[in-house]
């Protein structure tokens, strides 16, 4: 049967620019606030975002919406591979670089890129690919709970050694909806969830900084001065901007006071800036996002193209609702960028050509049956 082919989703493409849009009047001010008090060369800022991040990330998006999304399913092994490789190059004496007390950058000629966020879409095509092919046999123990755990078992090791728990989290989350949405069972869901939750235990014992993360999470007003100043101040900024904000650009925060104002904090820039009603549209925005993509997932013509769709929404608005969470007191600190904000020229590029791999399932979706 020839394929059905019809037009991308234009509900999820209006979504997205206007996305991307708010999302740079909203960088742009929070660089000013950066720039003011670090005295950097505006031009390194702007190419690493706007280059690097927005100008390569929409010709991925729109080069990954006009490419066949069932390619991947052919390549995910060896995409999976090359993503985990990378990741591990990070650890190579004079490629890999430290920053804020993770090794998780290399560098190559003048660009430097993350390699776990490449990670993330490949797990991502992999674990789609994988519980596609096995859907028959998925409450079969050797193949259903021993795959979610084979495909995760790498970047868990890899992470934790970089170490990088906010983009582990993100995967692992990714990953086990795949599993869930491709039919897996709920006991081995329980099962996966134990592991989890003893793993992030053993984490909390053996790492010292995930302890601290979760210690101000669960009593902020300890270390106000030290673990707790980013979590604090961020409230500060969300506070004061009442029910409509200070004004874009207006803000007091990001001139002196609130660390990473471009980076996971820039939703304490928007919420002072645009105050009540401005934080409540930017969640609206990624709710509807996530609601349109999950519309394509339900339409689209295979189950590759269903858990593929499904796997890429649950990331992006994961990764979004969690800098959110964070910046408003009600989940621990992860360093997690605000998904098509926040400034990183890879976490950019990567949300952005994964968008257009979203893009293209909903070019071959269903068609809705007449009435």
């Amino acid at each position: 049967m020839p394929k059905r082919k019809t037009h991308i989703d234009r509900p999820l493409l209006i979504l997205l620019a206007i996305l991307l849009v708010g999302g740079g009047f909203i960088f742009a001010s929070a660089a000013f606030g950066y720039l003011a008090r670090s005295g950097n060369n505006v031009s390194s800022v702007v190419f690493s975002h706007l280059v690097l991040g927005l100008g390569f990330g929409i010709s991925a998006l729109i080069a990954a919406c006009n490419v066949d999304y069932h390619i991947w399913r052919r390549w995910a092994p060896h995409i999976f591979t090359a993503a985990l490789l990378l990741t591990v190059a990070v650890f190579i004496p004079h490629i890999g670089a430290s920053h804020g007390g993770g090794r998780r950058w290399i560098y190559l000629a003048q660009f430097s890129l993350q390699p776990s966020e490449i990670l993330k879409i490949a797990a991502i095509v992999m674990a789609a690919a994988y519980f596609s092919t096995i859907k028959a046999k998925i409450n079969e123990w050797k193949y259903g709970l021993a795959g979610v755990t084979g495909i995760l078992a790498l970047p868990v090791i890899i992470l934790i050694l970089q170490p990088d728990i906010g983009t582990l989290g993100i995967i692992c989350i990714a990953v086990i909806s795949i599993f869930w949405m491709a039919g897996g069972r709920m006991r081995d869901l329980l099962l996966v969830g134990i592991i989890a939750l003893l793993l992030l235990g053993g984490l909390v014992m053996m790492k010292g900084y995930v302890r601290d993360r979760i210690t101000t999470f669960l009593k902020p007003s300890v270390g106000a001065q030290a673990e707790g100043y980013q979590i604090r101040q961020s409230l500060i900024a969300i506070g004061s901007g009442g029910w409509t904000g200070r004004g874009w650009g207006q803000g007091i925060q990001k001139f002196s006071y609130l660390p990473e104002p471009m980076g996971d904090s820039i939703f304490a820039v928007a919420g002072e800036e645009l105050g009540f009603i401005g934080t409540v549209s930017i969640v609206a925005l990624f709710l509807g996002f996530a609601l349109r993509g999950f519309s394509i997932a339900a339409r689209a013509p295979d189950m590759f193209g269903t858990l593929l769709a499904a796997g890429i929404s649950t990331y992006l608005v994961i990764e979004a609702f969690i800098n959110i969470a964070s910046m408003l007191g009600v989940a621990p600190l992860t360093g997690i960028p605000l998904t098509f904000i926040s400034q990183g020229g890879t976490a950019m590029l990567v949300s952005l050509a994964s968008a257009g791999i979203l893009l293209n399932v909903s070019r071959h979706q269903k068609r809705r049956s007449a009435a």
